[in-house]
C-alpha cells in the first residue's frame, strides 16, 4: 500500500480538473448561504455528509473491485441533478485522462472504452486506487476530504477568505471526514454479498437546485 499515491490522489495539484470547480460553493456564496469561516464551515459539513458520503461509498466500492459499470448506474441513480452528472463526468473524464498515466492498468483502459465520454469522478477514483494499491478505507478518505476541500479552497477566491480559516474549517472537520470515510468503506465491504444498494444513498436537494442554478448563469467564476 502506497502512502504516496493516497497523498497524490488527495492533493489539489493533481492535474484531475478539480481547481475549475467549487463543489457548490460559488453558488451558496451568490445565494448568501456562505459569507464567512462558519458559513463554510456549516456548508462543508453538509456536503460532507451528503453528497461526500455517496461519493466515498462508491469510490470505495470501486476499489474493492464492485464491477465499475454497476457503479456508474447506482452514481447515476444517487446524482438527480442533470448538471451534477455531466460535471461528476468531466470531471471523471479529466482524473482517468491523469490516472492512466501515473498508474497504468487494464483496468482503467477498460473503464475508458466502456465510458468514452467520461465516468463519474467517485468511481474514476475508486478504480485508480485499485490500480495504485490502495485500499477502500483509504479510497474513501480522498473521496471524503475532497468534497470539503474544494468548495473551502474555492471560497478563498470567492470571498478573498483568510486561507488559515479556511484551513482551519478543514481541520476542525477532520474526526468526520474519518467517520465518513469509515461508514462508506464499510458499506463497501456488504457490496458483493448484498449488491449496490447497500451503499450510502443521501440526498442534498439545495445542492441539486444550486448546480441547476449555476449552470445557467452567463458570469461565474468556477463552472461548477
Amino acid at each position: 500500500m502506497s502512502r504516496a499515491a493516497l497523498l497524490m490522489l488527495a492533493d489539489g495539484r493533481f492535474p484531475a480538473g478539480g481547481h475549475a470547480h467549487s463543489g457548490g460553493a460559488e453558488a451558496a456564496v451568490a445565494a448568501g448561504r456562505v459569507r464567512d469561516a462558519a458559513g463554510l464551515r456549516e456548508f462543508c459539513r453538509g456536503r460532507l455528509h451528503t453528497s461526500g458520503l455517496v461519493a466515498a461509498g462508491l469510490a470505495a466500492a470501486a476499489a474493492a473491485g464492485a464491477d465499475p459499470l454497476v457503479l456508474e448506474e447506482a452514481a447515476d441513480a444517487r446524482t438527480p441533478a442533470p448538471a451534477l452528472r455531466r460535471v461528476a463526468r468531466v470531471l471523471g473524464r479529466q482524473l482517468l485522462r491523469a490516472v492512466r498515466v501515473t498508474w497504468p492498468s487494464a483496468e482503467l483502459d477498460a473503464l475508458a472504452v466502456a465510458r468514452p465520454g467520461g465516468a463519474h469522478q467517485c468511481v474514476v477514483l475508486g478504480v485508480a486506487g485499485r490500480s495504485a494499491g490502495l485500499s477502500p478505507l483509504d479510497v474513501a478518505h480522498v473521496a471524503a476530504y475532497e468534497s470539503v476541500s474544494g468548495p473551502a479552497a474555492a471560497t478563498v477566491r470567492l470571498l478573498g477568505l483568510d486561507p488559515f480559516e479556511a484551513a482551519g474549517v478543514l481541520a476542525g472537520l477532520a474526526a468526520e471526514v474519518d467517520q465518513v470515510a469509515g461508514r462508506a468503506a464499510g458499506a463497501a465491504r456488504r457490496v458483493r454479498a448484498e449488491g449496490v444498494a447497500v451503499l450510502p444513498a443521501v440526498s442534498a436537494p439545495l445542492l441539486d437546485i444550486a448546480a441547476e442554478r449555476h449552470a445557467v448563469r452567463r458570469v461565474r467564476l468556477f463552472a461548477s
